[in-house]
């Protein structure tokens, strides 16, 4: 049976590193960056960066010759009912961006697992490793996703750090962090209880069980400092 194992290491608190890759790069410039450091997943961005559904179909088609899963974060918190729909087309993990609330929470995880635990619909000839089973094999599938597919939901605002154990629910694998929107989140605020991202990872790791894994975009020389901080998920630009 197929099975990535990148959600069970995230589970257990396994250091466990990304690369973020564009859209429409060429599979010379994939092989490159995907071979220029132990890189475990990839990462495109579908929220600041032109994208398209075909686009997205192409870009896991070529990650699945390199066995790498893929991640994509996805344009809006208000698109977590879509998450099926965007994993149809061939990632293995998604990220709601901009996350503060548990109703967003809820959200994703319905729409991010099927039945027993979401909602997911069931369908898509491009799905991940979809083509690894018998078409009648709906319930295979179906157990393999929610055991392989890697929820993530991202933190961007004071509210968000402060409803992190919220966001926390059962199904959410990884809190990610935006520092540049984090940033100006706490500037725009005139008494912030925390006053620099360093504090709000911080105060994430100390209100969320060690279940949830902390992810943060940073690049090599400043893994360590974020894991110091709780953080065991990274995502870098390619070394």
């Amino acid at each position: 049976m197929p099975h990535t194992g990148l959600k069970q290491k995230i589970g257990r608190g396994d250091t466990v590193v990304g690369c973020r890759i564009n859209l429409g790069t060429t599979r010379d410039e994939f092989a490159a960056a995907v071979q220029s450091d132990s890189y475990e997943f990839v990462c495109f961005d579908g929220q600041h960066s032109p994208y398209s559904d075909q686009a997205a179909v192409d870009f896991c088609h070529l990650a699945e010759e390199f066995d790498m899963p893929v991640g994509m974060r996805i344009k809006h918190p208000r698109e977590a009912y879509l998450l099926g729909n965007y994993l149809d087309l061939g990632a293995t993990s998604m990220e709601v961006p901009l996350s503060e609330s548990e109703s967003t929470a809820q959200e994703a995880v319905t729409n991010f697992y099927y039945p027993p635990l979401g909602r997911r619909s069931y369908g898509g000839v491009y799905r991940r490793q979809a083509a690894d089973f018998d078409s009648s094999d709906v319930r295979g599938y179906a157990d393999w996703w929610n055991e392989t597919g890697v929820l993530w939901l991202q933190i961007e605002s004071l509210a968000g750090v402060m409803n992190a154990h919220q966001l926390a629910l059962d199904g959410v694998d990884c809190l990610s962090f935006g520092p540049s929107d984090l940033t100006l989140d706490i500037e725009s605020h005139p008494n912030p209880r925390y006053t620099t991202v360093e504090e709000c990872v911080a105060a994430v790791a100390d209100a969320v069980s060690p279940d949830t894994a902390l992810c943060f975009r940073s690049d090599r020389a400043e893994r360590q400092k974020w894991a110091d901080l709780g953080a065991t998920v990274f995502l870098e630009p390619p070394s």
